[in-house]
């Protein structure tokens, strides 16, 4: 007796809008996966899905307005594209200021970039160099020759630990994660640095 009445709630929980938003369903994704078509495979679904949701939101409006009969995919469709173009995400505030908001890309021509990449032979993803105050340009760029150059000088355990330490991961962590010593760790801590300076052509005083 209790599962029939529950199907029956849920039938009747559903608007009657439902339906002829998912007849057009299809054709709105259609023409976003066309307007985002060069953004990669995750980029792409993520733009879709935004388009979708501004659709359908887009929609109930014009339900609550008893203006449902000139709703049509194409502009629905349209219409949730340039608000995602615009920076404009469903429940996302319109905040200029905050540097990780699409709006605030738009408005202020923003850029964001990865500060890790894939390593395919490692199969891990590493971080990439991030300049300070005192980096200049030649500096970062030797940094960014020299570094790969010197893993490549080490065993495979050690690259992965040198990778490891340079990330900012503490000595128990790295110890628990090569199920080592936390003192072997700092020995290798010191190894490595060693190793590095040496790599320079430096001696143990610093000087070339």
């Amino acid at each position: 007796m209790i599962a029939p009445v529950k199907q029956a709630r849920s039938r009747r929980s559903a608007p009657r809008w439902h339906q002829p938003f998912l007849a057009m369903l299809p054709r709105i994704c259609h023409y976003a996966r066309f307007a985002f078509r060069r953004l990669d495979p995750e980029a792409k679904q993520e733009a879709v899905q935004c388009v979708v949701a501004s659709a359908l939101a887009a929609y109930v409006r014009l339900v609550q307005l008893n203006k449902a009969s000139i709703a049509y995919a194409a502009p629905l469709a349209m219409y949730a594209i340039r608000q995602y173009r615009d920076g404009r995400r469903l429940g996302s505030r319109l905040n200029v200021r905050e540097v990780s908001s699409e709006y605030a890309h738009k408005a202020k021509g923003i850029r964001l970039q990865r500060l890790d990449k894939y390593d395919r032979e490692e199969k891990c993803w590493q971080e990439i160099l991030i300049p300070d105050r005192t980096c200049t340009p030649a500096d970062l760029a030797a940094s960014r020759i020299d570094f790969p150059a010197f893993l490549d000088t080490l065993t495979r355990r050690n690259r992965k630990l040198a990778l490891r330490l340079a990330t900012g991961e503490s000595t128990n962590r790295v110890a628990k994660l090569f199920r080592i010593s936390a003192g072997r760790v700092s020995q290798l801590r010191r190894e490595l640095h060693a190793a590095w300076r040496e790599f320079h052509g430096e001696t143990a005083e610093g000087t070339a």
